[in-house]
């Protein structure tokens, strides 16, 4: 089984990505300012319960009296309720600030996939996607509510700590802080190591994402072709992978974090040591060495906690590179700032500005290819009457529906133009084409829901006497009566309730439902038993009657009253004319026909 391959990421922590994402959180402000306050309030008062222990020391277990105790007991219980109230505040804001960032991250990607182009899903699999808008946007907002704002605190701590220790003893200080250097030497070696290895897991991560969901969709393909053990082989392969380099950043880890440890202890052990013997030689009280000892124990959890989150800012750093890759894609086919200031684009629509479509469709001097080295198209021109039947036949992969997606605009000519009434389609903005082009193809594709959600898909405002009619229309109501549930009955995911060819005739439906001037049919009864192909070209022949439509075929049979058939070869048309008259010539046509 072959895995598509996504984009490497190989620059080092980008703050400019964390920046990017930051603008989620700072959308929220007066939630961060809550979160933000109650942290700097929190390590305000957790700098002043060893300066209160040191007072308790000096005044009264050192002199045995209580003088002045009362005060302190309610000042202490203040500071206590001032924390708990903090932590209450840090706890809500911060749940309320990773929800609101991970939806309004995923509206953005969602809104981002409706508007790229076919070409990206060409070549980026559902696995990719999936792992970028789920679980690498629940990593991100997780990381940006929790631990960045984690970070805040213990820098605050962190100074507070070197203010106050500096104010108790400079010599003390100074010998606490001498193992800060070799810390930050450990940190820039172990940073760029970890980073590296936890890219590489979300990338085999999307891989196995995309397996799940391969053999899901592919199921019965596995079992008819008996390709069980091979895909439990390819999957061993992967999870394998995964595995060795999730081991390997799991080893780092533990080397880099017992170091960062080892370290704290021995800055914590050097000022017991100096302290004790400055106490015994009374240079300080015992109260100024333990408020001392606990500010270098709490002075280095903080930097304990921050290599952690950074670590985890390493690995956070492969999903923030990856969901900013997806936001940043560009679409293969635009609009132009004017036509979408007129027209309006696929999410936010101005149909009251589009002009009505009589479906007129002129290709151009156009040529096109997928890549530069293989040319599907060169110099091709073509004119279609609006209201008329054009049928494209030829041998497969000679063009037919690059063809029509290029009329659909899901791709866009290499160079020449292709015209809708006379007027070059790039100069009307994409939904309003699409809008008015019917597209139904070989393999078609339900929702969940009920029959009727499916068929009333591209129009939701449908009364239900237009659905029904829509069913009606093309011989489809007959075997949705016969459902138990009639228009509401659940076709499932996919349509996987229904046979192929009900769930082709809802696709019909659905399409006429909307009412296009274009209708393009890519091989659309070409999966179909003989009955139900009678039945659509029935509805074919009152439907399309006085709209443009172009009708990709194998079955020629199908095809025999097209106003205009296309023999498509190499580049181009090699034929064109009508049935008979293509008959007549014993060419391309003839052979094609006569085969079949």
């Amino acid at each position: 089984m072959n895995y598509l391959q996504e984009e490497d990421f190989n620059q080092k922590v980008n703050l400019g990505t964390w920046k990017r994402l930051l603008k989620y959180a700072l959308r929220h402000k007066g939630m961060l300012f809550t979160i933000i306050s109650s942290l700097f309030v929190s390590s305000f008062v957790d700098i002043l319960y060893p300066l209160m222990t040191k007072y308790a020391i000096d005044n009264f277990i050192t002199t045995k009296q209580i003088e002045g105790f009362v005060p302190y007991v309610i000042i202490s219980v203040i500071l206590i309720v001032i924390q708990a109230i903090c932590s209450i505040l840090f706890v809500r804001g911060g749940s309320s600030l990773e929800l609101s960032m991970s939806y309004e991250i995923r509206q953005e990607s969602f809104e981002k996939l409706q508007r790229l182009s076919f070409s990206y899903y060409d070549k980026t699999s559902v696995g990719y996607i999936m792992a970028r808008v789920m679980s690498d946007t629940s990593r991100l907002s997780e990381m940006i509510a929790w631990s960045i704002v984690d970070v805040l605190y213990g820098l605050t701590f962190i100074i507070g700590c070197i203010i106050t220790m500096f104010t108790l003893n400079v010599k003390l200080a100074l010998i606490t802080l001498s193992v800060i250097p070799v810390m930050t030497a450990v940190a820039i070696f172990f940073r760029s190591r970890i980073l590296r290895q936890y890219r590489l897991v979300r990338k085999i991560n999307s891989r196995i994402t995309s397996s799940y969901n391969e053999g899901i969709m592919g199921a019965m393909t596995t079992k008819t072709l008996v390709r069980e053990d091979q895909n439990y082989e390819d999957f061993k392969v992967l999870t394998t992978d995964m595995r060795r380099e999730a081991s390997k950043a799991s080893r780092l880890n533990s080397i880099f974090f017992p170091i960062i440890m080892l370290l704290s202890s021995i800055g914590t052990s050097l000022a017991l040591g100096v302290g004790g013997l400055e106490v015994l030689g009374e240079m300080i009280t015992f109260g100024t060495l333990s408020s001392f000892i606990t500010y270098t124990s709490q002075f280095f959890e903080p930097i304990q906690s921050i290599t952690s989150i950074f670590a985890e800012l390493q690995n956070a750093q492969a999903s923030a590179e990856r969901v900013i890759s997806l936001l940043d894609t560009e679409e293969d086919i635009t609009d132009t700032e004017e036509v979408i200031e007129k027209y309006g684009d696929s999410i936010n629509p101005k149909p009251e500005n589009w002009p009505p479509i009589k479906g007129d469709i002129s290709f151009e001097h156009v040529n096109f290819s997928y890549i530069p080295e293989e040319i599907i198209l060169e110099d091709f021109n073509l004119e279609i009457p609006a209201g008329s039947s054009v049928a494209l036949v030829g041998e497969t992969g000679a063009g037919k529906s690059t063809l029509v997606n290029l009329v659909c605009r899901f791709y866009e000519p290499t160079s020449g133009s292709i015209k809708i009434d006379g007027v070059d389609y790039r100069e009307r903005s994409q939904i309003w084409l699409q809008s008015n082009t019917g597209y139904v193809l070989q393999q078609p594709h339900l929702f969940s829901g009920t029959i009727r959600d499916n068929i009333a898909y591209g129009k939701k405002d449908a009364t239900e006497e237009e659905i029904r009619n829509a069913a009606r229309m093309v011989k489809a109501e007959e075997f949705i009566l016969a459902q138990k549930d009639g228009y509401d009955t659940e076709v499932g995911e996919g349509g996987i309730r229904l046979s192929t060819g009900q769930k082709q005739l809802i696709s019909f439906a659905r399409v006429i439902l909307s009412d296009p001037r274009i209708f393009v049919l890519d091989e659309a009864t070409s999966s179909i038993d003989t009955e139900t192909e009678q039945l659509i070209q029935e509805a074919i022949t009152t439907v399309l009657q006085n709209r443009t439509s172009l009708i990709v075929a194998h079955r020629l049979s199908t095809i025999r009253h097209a106003d205009m058939i296309l023999v498509i070869g190499n580049k181009g048309i090699i034929e064109k004319g009508t049935h008979e008259e293509l008959l007549a010539k014993k060419g391309a046509y003839y052979n094609l026909y006569t085969h079949q």
